[in-house]
């Protein structure tokens, strides 16, 4: 965020019912307000639609009003990092090493890898919450329309019992969700040697290490 003039904010929102002992969910929705794609910066037919990187965050933010108008039995804490990917002088750098809240180092492979980046600080704080799950909604990445076309979403998690709840929820909805391989062979491909973790590997299974990388901030205790 620092190459824009709009400063990041971390939009937190929390639906909770009169009901007691209810389930409490974690939402996390990634909020690209505008994506550049920054010094590795997107070919202008990649920028047209970017000002859709939010959807994740718009996705969050809609079900938080559903669940009001709706009076649902559950409590619910909506968490969106939004911020715009620009460019300028003081824009970050392919090479450079994050610290993220949670005190884990990223090595920036690719600047244009950038939701995973704020969504690492946003699960962080998600698992500060002590939820019962944690969903998040993230634009990320291309790679998982190139697997899946634009008419399925992928979904990636280790807990059986959370994915099999999504799945049915989008049978339900008319959503269709494919589950795909989350091994933890996929986690190597992320290793670095200077920080803990890059934000970006091989071409191959683009959408797989997206989501390894993001499971490298979430309390393994935790459903996500």
């Amino acid at each position: 965020g620092k190459a824009s003039k709009n400063k990041p904010q971390l939009i937190i929102l929390h639906y909770k019912p009169r009901t007691k002992n209810v389930k409490k969910i974690a939402l996390v929705g990634k909020g690209v307000t505008y994506d550049t794609g920054g010094l590795s910066i997107k070919p202008t037919q990649g920028m047209l639609q970017m000002k859709a990187d939010m959807a994740g965050g718009a996705t969050t933010i809609g079900i938080i009003l559903a669940a009001t108008q709706n009076k649902l039995p559950v409590e619910i804490i909506g968490i969106v990092p939004a911020v715009e990917n620009a460019i300028d002088g003081n824009a970050y750098k392919p090479g450079d090493i994050i610290s993220s809240s949670s005190g884990k180092t990223i090595e920036v492979k690719d600047t244009d890898a950038e939701g995973r980046i704020i969504l690492a600080d946003a699960l962080e704080y998600a698992c500060k919450q002590k939820p019962d799950e944690i969903i998040d909604f993230a634009t990320l990445t291309g790679a998982v329309a190139v697997a899946l076309g634009l008419f399925t979403a992928g979904l990636f998690s280790k807990n059986d019992i959370l994915s099999k709840n999504i799945l049915s929820a989008g049978e339900k909805t008319y959503e269709h969700i494919w589950r795909l391989p989350f091994w933890d062979e996929y986690k190597t491909l992320l290793d670095s040697k200077i920080a803990d973790i890059s934000n970006l590997g091989p071409r191959w299974g683009g959408a797989i290490t997206a989501g390894k990388f993001l499971e490298f901030f979430v309390d393994e205790n935790i459903p996500w």
